[in-house]
């Protein structure tokens, strides 16, 4: 852990930090690594369990959430393990990353995008619309389904869901 700490410090960004905090970032710290760098890292590091929770559990520091999913290996991710991962989700960013890197990987993840499309929950939400983004090719019923579901609510992500209806729509030959 404390060597991939020291190659993210060595890695900061400054400018990209500032920028991340400026959109509203919430971790309390922000090194401003893009994704090919963490990319990168991961690839140095490879696939370790127990250093993709310890990531994942180092909540102010950005770079540690989104390197997590990287880390994680997808054969040992369990529907509750991703219910607890989705739970820790702090912005849309860990919520796109967490998606595309290990979710969309896994044999339940329809059934998790689906249950999380019917969270109270608006992170939740967006996680699960997300991750039908990263599915909807084998699923464009089911991702149109979740896409006019969370259009019919009150409180909508109201963008996202038009974006997944329409290429959803496309992808079942409806649109």
């Amino acid at each position: 852990m404390q060597l991939l700490k020291r190659r993210l410090f060595a890695m900061r960004n400054g400018i990209v930090a500032d920028s991340l905090r400026r959109a509203g970032c919430p971790h309390r710290i922000v090194f401003g690594l893009n994704l090919p760098q963490l990319n990168e890292i991961a690839t140095e590091f490879g696939p370790s369990e127990e250093l993709a929770e310890a990531l994942w559990a180092d909540t102010p520091l950005r770079e540690s959430t989104l390197l997590a999913p990287m880390l994680y290996p997808a054969e040992k991710l369990t529907i509750e393990k991703a219910r607890g991962l989705v739970d820790g989700v702090m912005w849309h960013e860990d919520a796109d990353i967490l998606c595309f890197k290990l979710l969309r990987k896994a044999p339940f993840a329809l059934a998790l995008a689906t249950e999380l499309c019917a969270s109270d929950r608006p992170l939740s939400r967006y996680t699960g619309l997300r991750l039908f983004f990263n599915i909807v090719a084998a699923h464009p019923a089911e991702a149109l389904a979740a896409a006019e579901a969370e259009l019919r609510r009150p409180d909508a992500i109201s963008t996202l869901a038009a974006m997944l209806k329409e290429e959803a729509s496309f992808l079942a030959g409806e649109g």
